[in-house]
């Protein structure tokens, strides 16, 4: 059945709404405890470098051997990588509402979302989201990094259709106004029952 909202596309962030953030400060703090790494070093190699690997220009070794393998380690790369990885949960609510969605108005969902390539391509993979994404906006993929608007000009384009056509879920307040600049339907998300209630709004129910 398709939808009698002006709405045809769905925009979606990744960490934050359809799973858990990906590599966060959270995590980060998780791995300085069971690593026993240094705190302050660690976190200030990480802010000097996440960037460059977000958008594309380091691959994720490229990213550990600044931040954790300059020095020595009692434990390997594999058992790192594993460890983040491992980080990376589902919100089933978020992505079967998602799916519900886009089988009930016959729309459109494409992810755009601030991830590395190999954190993001495991995702992508672990938690089958080829299954309803129609394409992926991803950051180390287009080489454009959330707050530039130039991501949202990307997904347009790939998409085909107007930013009135467009709602973005997102649960960062910055990044739904950048949206909201280019005409963009922006939709602050806070948790499955809100944005639940806030599509509606938008004629989407």
């Amino acid at each position: 059945m398709k939808s009698k909202s002006s709405i045809t596309t769905i925009f979606t962030d990744l960490g934050g709404v359809l799973l858990t953030n990906g590599w966060d400060r959270g995590s980060r703090r998780k791995a300085i405890d069971l690593f026993k790494l240094d705190p302050e070093e660690t976190e200030e190699r990480h802010h000097l470098t996440f960037d460059t690997y977000e958008v594309g220009k380091i691959t994720l070794d490229e990213y550990l051997d600044r931040v954790v393998f300059y020095k020595k380690q009692a434990f390997s790369r594999t058992q790192f990588r594993e460890f983040m990885f491992g980080q990376s949960k589902p919100f089933p609510e978020m992505i079967a509402l998602v799916r519900q969605l886009k089988k009930k108005h016959n729309l459109n969902v494409a992810v755009v979302s601030n991830e590395g390539r190999e954190l993001a391509e495991y995702r992508i993979k672990k938690f089958m989201l080829n299954d309803f994404v129609d394409f992926f906006i991803v950051s180390s993929f287009v080489h454009f990094r959330k707050p530039d608007a130039d991501i949202f000009r990307i997904a347009l384009d790939t998409a085909q259709v107007s930013a009135k056509q467009v709602v973005y879920i997102e649960d960062r307040p910055m990044f739904v106004q950048v949206a909201e600049t280019l005409g963009i339907r922006g939709l602050h998300h806070i948790d499955h029952a809100t944005t639940l209630s806030k599509l509606q709004k938008f004629g989407i129910k």
